[in-house]
C-alpha cells in the first residue's frame, strides 16, 4: 500500500522559508516519479514541480519557479520541497503525489499559511 505523509507545513510571514518532507512507504520510492501539488483555499489542485527518478530532471510551475526547489533521498525514500522568499499566495495544503502530475497516490497534505 503506497504511503506517503507530508511534514515541515506550519505559518510563516511574507518572505520566509519552509522546508517540506514526504516520507514515502509501500513502493518502490527511487524507481518512482515524484511531484508536489497544492490547493489555496477556494481554488482547484495545482501541480507545482516535479522529479523524475533518478532526481536528475526538476520541473516547475511558472508561480514557484526560482523560490522552490524540489529533491529527494532515495535511500530515505524522502521527498523534499524547499521553499523560499514564500508570499501569500503560496498559502494552501501542500500533497506530495506519486508520479509525474497531479493525479497519482497523494498523502494526507500538510497546511501552509503564508502571513502578510
Amino acid at each position: 500500500e503506497v504511503q506517503l505523509v507530508e511534514s515541515g507545513g506550519g505559518l510563516v510571514h511574507s518572505g520566509g522559508s519552509l522546508r517540506l518532507s514526504c516520507a514515502a512507504s509501500g513502493f518502490s520510492f527511487g524507481s518512482s516519479d515524484m511531484s508536489w501539488v497544492r490547493q489555496a483555499p477556494g481554488e482547484g489542485p495545482e501541480w507545482i514541480s516535479g522529479i523524475r527518478s533518478g532526481g536528475g530532471v526538476t520541473m516547475y510551475d511558472g508561480s514557484v519557479k526560482g523560490r522552490f526547489a524540489i529533491s529527494r533521498d532515495d535511500a530515505k525514500n524522502i521527498l523534499y520541497l524547499q521553499m523560499n522568499s514564500l508570499k501569500p499566495d503560496d498559502t494552501g495544503v501542500y500533497w506530495c503525489v506519486k508520479g509525474w502530475g497531479p493525479f497519482g497516490s497523494r498523502g494526507k497534505g500538510i497546511l501552509v499559511t503564508v502571513s502578510s
